[in-house]
């Protein structure tokens, strides 16, 4: 294989992995449409008809019980007996240490309503009142501490009284326990639900690198759809784009590094669907984006009508997440409570039996040293003395290759009118030689999926986002901050005013520098228009990734110096042989 050849297979490789990760139907998305009960479809429909006319209807003000636990503060709505008001005390938007703390959760007169309801759905077989958004609770306690659960009561008046324990861990998990009590003289049928309800569209991310929306775990398997499939297929009358029953399993609204879910009773027979009510509020259309405004619903219902008796008690329980995705906390929970792959909340992509274990070699080595930049640079050192074999024998190839361009230039030059013989003539010359082309190319072909997912690691997990490193890298998930089209911060302007391309810090330039040495001492020989080509790749790949994350810059620079000390080395232990061989000859 020539150099032309090297280089396509090369770039036709990552093109085929990128690509197959972008255009291959997820399973996660080849949902089957499965039918509930007739009496459940009819109580599910008229739970969404009525819950969106509920919330037009709500106007009485809000009575807040606040919540002050350990890693959350906030408050329940006792008007509806909401989870709608949360942020996260260990997290804020910005690095700036005045900066808004991130907010998971908010009521459904906000901006950007995003809440949770849990409750139960009335049986048509009933004449009695069952709690609804309007309802206004009794609460036991002033206020929701990690550790002291609160206890809201609602009674209908006709002899029914619904009680909910609230109870909350030191991170993110909400308990909650559901019970009636029926003190009259006639059975009460129902179900059991829980839904997160999102009021408004988010900018939705690069859906091949992450996902975000409607996300959950059914009968064992990873279902998503993205907010333009639900907002497609929602159908009236009961507005649900997508349905499954199942035994367990967790389902929710999921961001970038945020989740809000619903964990049911993992040994009850449950249906989970996704959904999206129009809004009835003209205009029905956004119009800073063009997206219809309404509300996406993620929610489980019983599949089994509960009934209580005259003198009895009836009573479930559920959790509720709602905060960062944080991967050892999401496996703990999923070992604490059962939870099937929980640990898929976050988006480690197809790829995940390769990207997830580098996560966790990733996460040890941040432990140890306590910077996630340096468990980057560590990482990349370990993976290089991995492959070591495999480069050596890269450039040994490479090497050979370099030494037989005049052959090979003849060759082609005295049979440029018979492909065929060139190629017989070619073949001929790398057995004569003992050179195998492809041996070039299989240690960048095997290296590729593991950098690919490397990418992936340090894009969508959290453990990264405001990781500082060292000197004016203060958010390794951020842009390099400094500019070189300002001077660095010395000219008063932003140039990105101007155009985004205009921003090119100091990491993004040591990167490009990289790239140019490692170039330099490739033994490759190109020819003119290849030689060309690659003479702007620096260049290019310096104006690219000066937008993206500073830890992936500093990977790639770190990488690239790496690669080029291996070349010198191994170039250097070739002319010692080369050498070697020579004085032998000589004696000879």
């Amino acid at each position: 294989m020539d150099n032309k050849r090297f280089f396509l297979a090369t770039l036709l490789s990552v093109l085929l992995l990128f690509a197959f990760e972008y255009f291959m139907p997820k399973k996660e998305e080849q949902h089957t449409q499965q039918t509930v009960k007739q009496e459940q479809t009819k109580l599910l429909t008229q739970k969404v008809d009525t819950s969106h006319q509920e919330v037009a209807d709500t106007n009485g003000p809000d009575i807040r019980l606040p919540i002050e636990a350990d890693a959350v503060k906030g408050s329940i709505n006792l008007r509806g007996a909401l989870l709608d008001d949360l942020v996260l005390k260990g997290y804020r938007e910005t690095i700036k240490p005045n900066s808004s703390l991130v907010r998971v959760l908010s009521g459904i007169k906000t901006p950007e309503p995003n809440y949770v309801q849990t409750g139960w759905l009335n049986s048509e077989r009933n004449n009695v009142k069952f709690p609804d958004m309007n309802s206004v609770w009794k609460a036991d306690q002033e206020r929701l501490t990690t550790g002291h659960p609160v206890t809201l009561t609602w009674n209908n008046g006709e002899g029914l009284e619904f009680q909910k324990v609230i109870s909350i861990d030191k991170d993110y998990m909400f308990k909650i326990e559901q019970t009636v009590k029926n003190t009259s003289d006639k059975p009460v049928s129902f179900f059991f639900y829980a839904r997160v309800d999102r009021g408004y569209t988010p900018k939705e991310l690069n859906g091949y690198l992450v996902h975000d929306g409607p996300i959950g775990v059914v009968d064992h398997r990873l279902e998503q759809s993205s907010y333009k499939s639900i907002r497609e297929d929602s159908k009236a009358p009961n507005d649900v784009a997508w349905s499954k029953n199942g035994k367990g399993g967790w389902a929710g609204i999921t961001d970038k590094y945020w989740l809000t879910a619903i964990v049911p009773q993992q040994d009850k027979d449950v249906s989970v669907t996704y959904g999206f009510t129009p809004s009835s509020v003209q205009p029905a259309v956004n119009s800073s984006d063009g997206v219809e405004k309404g509300t996406y619903k993620v929610s489980f219902t019983s599949r089994q009508l509960m009934t209580v008796a005259p003198g009895e008690t009836v009573t479930s329980f559920g959790h509720v997440f709602s905060g960062a995705k944080e991967v050892h906390l999401l496996n703990h929970y999923e070992k604490e409570y059962h939870i099937p792959d929980f640990w898929k909340a976050v988006d480690f992509g197809w790829f995940a039996f390769l990207t997830y274990p580098i996560f966790v070699v990733l996460d040890w080595l941040n432990t140890f040293w306590g910077n996630f930049g340096l468990a980057l640079l560590s990482f990349t050192l370990i993976v290089k003395a991995i492959f070591y074999p495999l480069a050596s024998k890269q450039f040994h190839s490479m090497g050979k290759m370099k030494a037989l361009q005049p052959k090979m230039k003849e060759i082609r030059e005295r049979y440029k009118d018979d492909q065929a013989l060139m190629n017989q003539q070619m073949m001929a010359l790398y057995r004569e030689q003992g050179v195998n082309p492809a041996s070039g190319c299989l240690p960048i072909l095997i290296q590729i999926p593991i950098f690919w997912c490397l990418y992936k690691d340090l894009y969508v997990t959290i453990e990264m986002r405001h990781a500082p490193f060292f000197g004016w890298i203060r958010d390794l998930s951020a842009p390099d901050p400094t500019n070189i089209f300002n001077l660095f911060g010395l000219l008063p302007f932003d140039p990105t005013v101007i155009s985004p391309f205009l921003h090119i810090g100091i990491w993004p330039l040591i990167f490009g520098a990289t790239m140019y040495l490692q170039q330099k001492l490739n033994p490759a020989v190109l020819d003119p228009i290849q030689k060309k080509m690659f003479q702007f790749m620096p260049v290019i790949f310096t104006v690219v990734l000066a937008t993206q994350p500073a830890g992936l810059v500093i990977y790639y620079s770190w990488n690239n110096l790496l690669t080029a000390l291996q070349q010198l080395v191994i170039q250097k232990r070739m002319d010692a042989k080369q050498n070697k061989g020579l004085k032998k000859a000589g004696k000879g």
